[in-house]
């Protein structure tokens, strides 16, 4: 009985505000391949600059900070999942049209979120 309060109590205080299944579909999560990969000497912490082809989707830029982890020759033509529905957002002088995901929290960096196995790109993750 005491393992069950206590692992209550845990999941209570890590997990955020329940959201409903409209609030969901609400975030445009695809599939990309990185076709590009820069130095991103401007940013404040080390980053890359992406250009990722979501297929019918087009083509977007991100600034992802990944350097840690991931070497340019890494990241392209690697596909990862992206939300391509977030209003753009300047990052010293780049334009950042998506969000990279990643797990967060890892002590060696983020770690990208990516597909198992290779699928056309711009398919809708959900």
């Amino acid at each position: 009985m005491e393992n069950e309060n206590l692992n209550e109590i845990k999941t209570q205080q890590t997990m955020k505000d329940l959201i409903s299944w409209n609030d969901f579909e609400k975030i445009d999560l695809r599939i990309g391949t990185i076709i590009e990969v820069n130095d991103f000497p401007k940013a404040r912490k080390p980053a890359y600059q992406l250009t990722i082809d979501f297929g019918n989707e087009g083509i977007k830029k991100s600034s992802a900070q990944i350097t840690d982890l991931y070497s340019k020759e890494d990241l392209l033509n690697k596909q990862i999942i992206a939300v391509i529905n977030f209003p753009k957002k300047q990052i010293a002088n780049f334009m950042s049209e998506c969000l990279v995901t990643g797990i967060v929290g890892d002590e060696r960096g983020v770690v990208l979120l990516a597909a198992e196995r290779k699928v056309e790109n711009g398919l809708k993750v959900g």
